[in-house]
């Protein structure tokens, strides 16, 4: 199935207040877990929907991760192979993605698989909680560390770093669950692609795609306009625009 059955769209929209475009990307079991109880990574989802991801890659200027899926797995948050490279330029964008990791306490392993791939810049978001000695280590191996927020990461001034000092427009998040949830709060996200794949994990303290803090009562909430679905063997692929307010 090709990308653009998928409805995988590669335009460069305006920036909305200074700040890029935010997509999310995630796999879900049909019980709306993204791993098992015990937060073990595995890769649930099928080939095709890794091809998805990377298609979807192909259309971001940057990648961005939580600082969990990149200690505990072998990522680099690259493009992928040379045919999604070559999609990447005829969409108008560099044969490589920048990659973006968030960590409130700036605990991302200095030693982790991602700093050894030098292909494109690496870029590490982190809170003022993160101490002198976490910053100076992540400074070695990073190609940028950005500090907001006391607590908690300030996106919007995170994003706005991004935008005027990088040049990003469209930003793509595969999660984990606390940032997402981070990003709907702050009213930052603009669409959200979903492959619900056929399987069921259970468990009461299972990750959701937005886990985190969420929201406090149905007024909170954010709503999501359906955008499309389609169906590939036994998964759907799901499409979601987030509905701004005003």
């Amino acid at each position: 199935m090709k990308a653009s059955h998928l409805q995988i769209k590669a335009e460069r929209p305006a920036k909305m207040n200074g700040l890029p475009f935010v997509f999310i990307n995630m796999a879900m079991t049909a019980d709306g877990k993204i791993a098992t109880q015990n937060r073990a990574i595995s890769s649930f989802g099928s080939k095709r929907d890794h091809e998805h991801l990377l298609e979807l890659r192909a259309t971001a200027d940057a990648v961005l991760s939580g600082a969990r899926t990149v200690d505990s797995n072998q990522v680099d948050l690259g493009p992928g192979q040379i045919k999604f490279r070559r999609l990447r330029l005829r969409n108008g964008l560099a044969e490589y993605n920048l990659r973006v990791i968030v960590s409130g306490s700036g605990s991302v392993d200095p030693a982790a698989y991602i700093f050894k791939k030098k292909f494109s810049p690496v870029l590490v978001l982190t809170t003022s909680q993160a101490s002198r000695v976490k910053l100076k280590n992540l400074r070695e191996v990073a190609t940028a560390v950005h500090v907001s927020g006391d607590v908690q990461i300030d996106f919007s001034a995170a994003l706005s770093w991004l935008s005027s000092e990088w040049g990003i427009n469209r930003l793509l998040c595969e999660g984990g669950g606390e940032v997402n949830d981070a990003l709907f709060r702050q009213g930052l996200v603009h669409e959200l692609h979903l492959t619900v794949c056929p399987k069921i994990f259970g468990g009461r303290w299972a990750p959701t795609i937005a886990d985190g803090v969420g929201a406090a009562c149905l007024g909170d909430a954010t709503p999501l306009r359906f955008v499309s679905s389609r169906r590939v063997k036994d998964e759907l692929f799901l499409t979601y625009q987030v509905i701004k307010e005003g």
